[in-house]
Parts: C-alpha cells; structure tokens; sequence
C-alpha cells in the first residue's frame, strides 16, 4: 500500500512539473510597436552636391535608440525614394536602401544622393531643359529580431542641387591682356618679378581676378603695371585718382615714397575687378577657379583673429583647382582659450557647418597643429605658433594642410 501511495505522488509531480515547464515554453514578450522612432540630425536646408567629390560624406542620418517596451535587439534600415509617397521605393535595391546597422547611425555620401537625383530627372547640364533642383525622401525602419514587424519613421525630405558643372571663363579686349600686380600687400607677389600678380582682361575694358591681400605693418603695399619687369609702367594710387576712378574703401594711397595702393582690409582673398568702363576699381567675393562642391567654404571662430564667432566677416577659402579651397587666414594660439573655429558651406548658416569629426569621418589627414577643440561643438583648436597661414582643404587627397 505504502508503495502505491509513494509511485502515485511521484506520478502527480512529474505531471506537475511537466505542466509548468510546458507553461514556462508557452510564455511570450511581446514587443509594442514604437512611437518614438526619429532622425536627430539637423539637416541643411539645401545639399548642393558635385561628382568630384562623389565619395565624400553629404549627410549622416542619426536616431536614438526606439523603445518597443521591452530589452530586444534591434535592426535599423535607412531607406531613400524620389517620390514623397516612397510609391517608387524598391525593396532589395541598393539603390533605395542605403544600409543596415543596429547601430544609430548610417551615412550617406555625395555619390549616392547624386544616383538618386539622376533617377529623379536631375541632371547639371546646363544646355538640358532637366532641372538641377529637386527633392530627395528619407524614412527610417525598425525591425525587433530576425522577422518582427517593421516601424517606420517620419518621411523626411532633402532639397537637393546637382551643382553645374561647365565653368565659362569670359576674355574681351582690354588695353593689355594682363594686368600686374607687385608689392608686400600681395603675398604671393612681393617685390619680386619672379611672380607676380596676373589679373586678365576677362570683359571689354575689364581686368579682374582672385588676389590674395595681406594688411600687416609697413608690408600691405603695391602696385599696378602694365608690363612685366618693367618698373616704369607702374599706375600707383594717384594715377587712378587722376583719372577719375573710384576706388574700393579697403585700398587706399600708401603715402610712401611711391605713392603704392595699401590694403587695408581684413586678410584675405578677393575677386579684384579694375574697370575702365566705369571708372571703378572694387574687391569682392571670390571667384571658384575650378569645380568644388561649393565655391567657397567659410570659417568662422576666435581661432581666426580677423572673424571670431561673427558671421560679419567670415574668413573664406576660395575654390582654386577641382576639389581643392585654399585661402590665407590669421590663426591664434593664445595658450588653448579662443583658439577654435571651425568651417560652414554656406554663408550665415550655423547648420552647415563641418567641425572636426566630420574630416576625421570622412578620412581626411589634417596637419598636425589643428586638433580637436574638444568643446561643445568639436571644433578645430589651432595649437601651432600664431601667425598668417595658407589653410588648404583638398577633398581628393583626403588633407587638411597649413602653409
């Protein structure tokens, strides 16, 4: 009887424990869909994008993490279409899914925005009726574990410019195809016949050209001449004032032994026009002299002693050769307080700007004495010796250089 009693309880709890591990195998978390799914990047008004630069970065598309209530892995997929519907939108197309991360971030570059505008009627020939202009959309999807539900985002839209690529370089008839310019006011130049300044008859009566100007003490003089190495055809300030020209506010008569132009502006490169149609003689902003995503680029902080954190007279690197900006800047070193600045794409945009994890990103080497600020923005801290430098950005050769 004993026996039977005893194979009779360990029967009910083997059946028992049976029940409840069956239980424990049927119980499931289920995951919420997620209402909090979103792109945290700020984005730029405008993407003016060029294929010289088709590998560099033109958007890094951030989120934070989506909460579907509960711990789970999960999959994000940036997805792109050219239709705001996303009704052209292609699964297993590269061309529509731009990557895959469980990560919060996923980058997309110039070329790849590029293939998306051409498959939108864009294109950058400026003889075609296809506009240049358009809109690019962007959503981002969720998936918990291998096969769950997909959560998407808000659709988020990008204005978009193929930039044109065809660069007219006007010429006319002037007195002198070329135009000289010698003096300390013109770094490049010098007092030195080796290499001067060369501004070109671009238009009738019409000399004009990028030229870099320099305002330090007793070294912001020069002159113009209508010969190379010949002294004696040199046109000082006096010259022009006789014969009725106005002149730009940042020239001004140097009152040395010659009577030589002085520049008295900020350093910096200039679009210096001489017109003998309209008697003026003016500096302005810089022609791009070669094909660049953008013609210049600007550089605005206390880092650089003529601008500071003032979009009044930000500091410009001119696009000199396909893919390259240069431009001469005055860069402070005050012992690691108002050393930083940092570089914009677009004059007064503060969101257009490129600190200096976006070069690091991108694979840029950048010169030794600009390193990370470490500041609230990241931006770039000059820590070389303070003085006048020739800041380089070369998009093909990946590098930031000082000079």
């Amino acid at each position: 009887m004993m026996k039977n009693l005893k194979f009779i309880l360990l029967t009910c709890i083997a059946v028992l424990s049976f029940t409840a591990c069956q239980q424990d195998d049927d119980l499931e978390f289920v995951a919420t869909e997620a209402t909090d799914l979103a792109f945290t990047t700020t984005f730029l008004s405008n993407y003016v994008l060029n294929s010289t630069v088709s590998e560099n970065l033109a958007e890094r598309f951030t989120w934070d993490d989506a909460n579907f209530g509960v711990a789970t892995n999960v999959t994000y997929s940036l997805q792109a279409a050219t239709l705001e519907d996303f009704s052209d939108y292609i699964a297993g197309d590269d061309l529509y899914n731009i990557g895959n991360t469980s990560g919060n971030e996923i980058p997309v570059t110039v070329g790849e925005m590029i293939d998306l505008a051409e498959v939108a009627g864009l294109d950058n020939d400026p003889a075609t009726e296809a506009s240049n202009i358009g809109v690019l959309y962007f959503r981002l999807m969720a998936v918990v574990g291998d096969d769950g539900l997909p959560t998407m985002s808000e659709i988020q839209a990008l204005n978009v410019e193929l930039q044109e690529q065809s660069i007219v370089v006007e010429t006319g008839e002037c007195e002198v195809d070329i135009l000289y310019g010698v003096g300390a006011g013109l770094p490049a130049a010098g007092w030195d016949w080796g290499t001067p300044v060369e501004l070109m008859c671009t238009q009738d009566g019409v000399w004009s050209g990028n030229v870099e100007f320099q305002n330090t003490v007793d070294n912001n003089n020069f002159r113009f001449f209508t010969e190379s190495g010949e002294w004696a055809s040199g046109r000082n300030y006096p010259w022009y004032v006789a014969e009725g020209y106005t002149i730009d506010s940042n020239l001004v008569d140097a009152m040395d032994g010659d009577n030589n132009f002085a520049f008295v502006g900020t350093n910096g490169t200039y679009l210096l026009t001489i017109d003998t149609n309209n008697l003026e003689i003016t500096l302005g902003t810089p022609n791009a002299e070669g094909t660049c995503e953008f013609d210049v680029l600007y550089g605005v902080g206390t880092g650089l002693v003529d601008t500071g954190w003032d979009w009044a007279n930000p500091a410009q690197f001119v696009c000199t050769s396909d893919g390259v900006w240069s431009g001469s800047v005055a860069l402070q070193n005050n012992g690691g307080a108002d050393n930083n600045f940092r570089f914009f794409t677009i004059l007064d945009e503060w969101a257009s700007g490129r600190n200096y994890p976006y070069y690091v990103d991108a694979g840029y080497t950048i010169d030794s004495e600009l390193v990370n600020a470490e500041d609230g923005d990241f931006n770039f801290a000059f820590v070389g010796t303070t003085g006048t430098y020739t800041i380089t950005i070369d998009t093909n050769n990946l590098t930031i250089t000082l000079d």
